[in-house]
């Protein structure tokens, strides 16, 4: 179950517009200039994994420290209600308007044709912005730290829900470096259909989510109390 649910939270993060359309920008840059996109798309997607992985494992072992230090126990109550806020929230997030920039600033792009590794950095300040703020990674990780005992396994876990959340990109660059017109249309369309419709597919996913953990809460409302 658990790992089920840490792979629906890390295809509905993949679902970035910003990381996707960074990639995309990449690479018609590189075509533009004859060069490459593989270094600049490679560093960019490097600089979001590391970042988002680092804070994936340190904000599991500081969640397990703090419920070792507490002795916090997850008892069907504190669980059920948690799932019923949660759900809240999602469902919020849900009907609230989603904005995304879309297209690498100005200045990365100009790094990229000049100094491809720098886009290592842009990833990381990109995963620094979106690690503490991605809801459905902090969920999957508040539940691998609430596991009792953890899952030995857990800092793999971690690093496979990362890769999972940054597949779309690996897919735009690799389409990127075949020269066939398939390959050129696949990569388009990929591009369109994510941009068009990821952000509504993640409200409709958070909508989904909220009212199946708002539902599994009011099933197990005898053990609330």
């Amino acid at each position: 179950m658990l790992l089920l649910t840490l792979t629906g939270f890390a295809l509905l993060d993949s679902l970035s517009v910003l990381n996707i359309g960074v990639v995309s920008a990449v690479v018609y840059g590189s075509r533009l200039n004859r060069q490459s996109a593989l270094p600049g798309g490679v560093s960019f997607i490097a600089g979001v994994f590391t970042v988002t992985t680092v804070f994936g494992l340190g904000a599991v072992l500081g969640l397990g420290l703090l419920t070792d230090l507490t002795n916090f126990n997850l008892t069907p109550t504190l669980r059920y209600w948690g799932e019923f806020l949660v759900g809240l929230i999602l469902i919020g997030l849900a009907f609230f308007p989603l904005v995304a920039q879309s297209t690498a600033p100005g200045w990365a792009m100009a790094a990229m044709r000049q100094r491809p590794w720098l886009l290592g950095f842009v990833g990381a300040a990109v995963g620094l912005g979106q690690a503490p703020t991605a809801v459905p990674y902090l969920a999957g990780l508040a539940m691998i730290a609430a596991r009792q005992p953890r899952p030995p396994e857990w800092p793999i876990l971690v690093i496979a829900y990362c890769v999972i959340a940054l597949l779309p990109c690996m897919l735009v660059l690799a389409l990127s470096t075949s020269r066939s017109k398939r390959a050129d249309r696949a990569q388009r369309l990929l591009v369109r259909t994510l941009t068009r419709y990821g952000p509504i597919g993640v409200r409709v996913l958070f909508l989904v989510a909220g009212v199946a953990l708002i539902s599994d809460a009011i099933v197990h409302r005898n053990q609330w109390w």
